[in-house]
């Protein structure tokens, strides 16, 4: 399972690939869940870490309208990502996600075939007035895209956990497997979830609290926070 890290700059990028971590993700917390940065700052994070060291980047937590995100998400693959992601919070409909998903993959795509494409879906959707999990992991099939992801959109401490149990995990993840998509899975995790988020079948797990501290807004993420994270991960694989 590989590890992610979310950080907000090149400094913050530096402590999370001196900790071990696998994916360096870049968004700003202070936005969303999946709150983007501008693209001078997902350049800078691309060239202040080694080349073998994959970078991510959010686009928002995007509204429905397919145009506006797939232009976003043409501004994180010219920066130099290997994945783009894509919070689906506004459409309210599995059509509308796919037609939102597939615009996306586009833009990216025909920039460069190489960059993965992630649908990011919310735990808590019933709070947050979004598509259930379940219609976005199918939105994504439905779209070719290559990575799903599960995450929380209100960032107020509760865990992944909290909102789905670890059977209902599972049936996901198998179900992304057998689609043929990476999945990845996030939402306020601290160290003492990595076991059960272990036994998830998981491929990627992501945290920015937890790396921070436990503040993901107003802490900065540390190298020993990353490494513990690490060490613990490595544990349960």
């Amino acid at each position: 399972m590989k590890l992610l890290i979310s950080v907000v700059d090149a400094q913050e990028a530096k402590e999370a690939f001196l900790g071990g971590a696998d994916i360096v993700d870049v968004k700003r917390p202070s936005e969303g869940s999946l709150g983007a940065c501008p693209p001078n700052i997902i350049r800078s994070v691309r060239e202040a870490l080694p080349q073998k060291v994959e970078v991510s980047a959010a686009v928002g937590d995007v509204p429905d309208l397919p145009g506006t995100v797939s232009l976003a998400a043409l501004g994180a693959a010219v920066s130099g990502v290997d994945y783009v992601k894509v919070g689906v919070y506004g459409p309210k409909s599995l059509e509308r996600a796919v037609v939102l998903l597939k615009e996306v993959k586009e833009a990216v795509k025909s920039y460069d075939s190489s960059i993965k494409v992630v649908a990011a879906s919310y735990a808590d959707y019933g709070r947050a007035g979004c598509l259930e999990p379940n219609m976005v992991l199918e939105a994504a099939r439905k779209a070719e895209v290559d990575v799903w992801m599960i995450d929380t959109k209100v960032k107020d401490g509760s865990p992944l956990l909290s909102f789905l149990s670890p059977s209902s995990l599972i049936s996901l993840i198998e179900r992304a497997h057998g689609y043929g998509m990476i999945a990845a899975v996030a939402g306020s995790l601290k160290l003492d979830d990595l076991e059960a988020i272990g036994s998830l079948g998981a491929d990627v797990v992501g945290f920015r609290g937890a790396a921070c501290g436990g503040d993901r807004v107003k802490g900065r993420v540390r190298r020993e926070f990353v490494e513990e994270l690490k060490r613990r991960l490595s544990l349960v694989r």
